[in-house]
């Protein structure tokens, strides 16, 4: 296999954008990502990609050209970014091809994200318990959560607290005005104990990545970062996920858990090893499980992580440095790339005001999607 590296990185900015379609988000995105590499659109030479509300990603190849090429159409739920880098990672690793591309986007309008049971293999019951909305199932996981392993409100709303200061120092974040502590624990409450600012909400903006061979790479003189790892793991019996009717008594592992230990063993380091995270954070509740789900910390820490700051752009690991979900929203076909993207820009030192300190070496990224299915990538400088 190749060693791969991302040698272009292009974003449309997340939030709202009337008069311009989540396609045309994409359109931009990844002539961003061609003016990054160098490259030209006839340069690609397949090409991965797709939304989950906003059309097929092959269209795009209308105002990019009609070239030829291989384009793939991904559907993948939340983990539809992550596939496609997955697929398009595999394309030059195995020699089918030098360059590639990846891109996700979306555009959803208030209130998206309207499940059906049968759509999910459920029963029409669970849908009129309320738990088909996701609001709910996550506030109900994170009490759980909470009583078994010691986790405070306090520590919910400073994760919210450090995803608003981030993203108020991010160009592409939707949200970017800080808020305090005491606002979001005093704010409206959505689903018990999540207030309405430690909930991401549906969003729009694009996300492309070029992906090439690191001969390839080397020619072009790009500055590169390689691609380490990638692994994507579906539940494994006894875990107890989003749409799950039930928990079992007898506990299993959990799709996020699988994910992070293969990523580690391919990329052959430790969770001691990541300079940087970005972790799938749709709710504040999120982050926390998942600093342990990924291997940063034991259940129960995360209250001594947050009040030490570990989690600050100067801390020993920042995480979600771009404000995550909570501060850039969540168009679905775009979320996961989007934590890659910014990873290349904190390994390459571009980050300006929310940059971490010290030259980071390595990055990691978790997107997590429905009914329980987790994408992990490891990047390395």
């Amino acid at each position: 296999m190749t060693n791969v590296q991302i040698i272009g990185a292009g974003i449309h900015p997340f939030g709202r954008t009337d008069g311009r379609s989540g396609r045309d988000q994409g359109v931009f995105a990844v002539r961003q990502a061609l003016a990054d590499a160098g490259l030209d659109w006839t340069d690609i030479e397949c090409a991965y990609g797709g939304s989950e509300g906003a059309g097929n990603a092959d269209i795009m190849v209308n105002e990019l050209g009609l070239t030829g090429l291989p384009f793939i159409n991904v559907s993948n739920g939340c983990a539809t970014g992550g596939s496609a880098l997955s697929s398009a990672r595999n394309a030059v690793a195995s020699g089918q091809c030098d360059v590639a591309l990846a891109v996700g986007f979306d555009k959803h309008p208030r209130g998206a994200f309207n499940a059906k049971p049968g759509d999910w293999g459920l029963p029409e019951w669970y849908g009129e318990t309320g738990l088909m909305l996701t609001t709910q199932f996550f506030a109900m996981k994170i009490q759980r959560y909470m009583q078994l392993h010691g986790i405070s409100r306090r520590t919910l709303g400073m994760v919210a607290e450090k995803a608003f200061r981030n993203g108020a120092l991010c160009e592409h974040a939707w949200r970017r005005s800080p808020v305090d502590l005491d606002t979001i624990l005093n704010a409206p409450m959505v689903n018990d104990p999540l207030t309405k600012y430690m909930f991401c909400s549906p969003a729009e903006g694009a996300v492309a990545l070029i992906i090439a061979s690191e001969k390839r790479a080397r020619e072009l003189g790009a500055d590169g970062v390689k691609i380490a790892s990638i692994a994507v793991r579906t539940r494994p019996p006894g875990s107890f996920e989003v749409f799950a009717p039930a928990i079992s008594v007898e506990r299993g592992g959990k799709p996020t858990e699988l994910a992070s230990k293969a990523a580690y063993e391919a990329a052959g380091i430790g969770p001691e090893d990541i300079d940087v995270a970005q972790l799938q954070d749709t709710e504040s509740g999120a982050e926390i499980m998942h600093m342990a789900e990924n291997g940063f910390c034991k259940d129960g820490e995360q209250e001594q992580w947050l009040a030490q700051g570990r989690t600050e752009l100067n801390g020993p690991l920042p995480v979600n440095t771009d404000g995550g979900c909570l501060a850039c929203g969540e168009p679905i076909g775009a979320s996961g790339l989007r934590q890659v993207y910014e990873n290349t820009v904190q390994l390459r030192g571009r980050g300006g005001a929310r940059q971490v300190p010290g030259s980071p070496k390595t990055a990691y990224s978790h997107v997590y999607g429905a009914p329980g299915l987790s994408a992990v990538a490891i990047l390395e400088r």
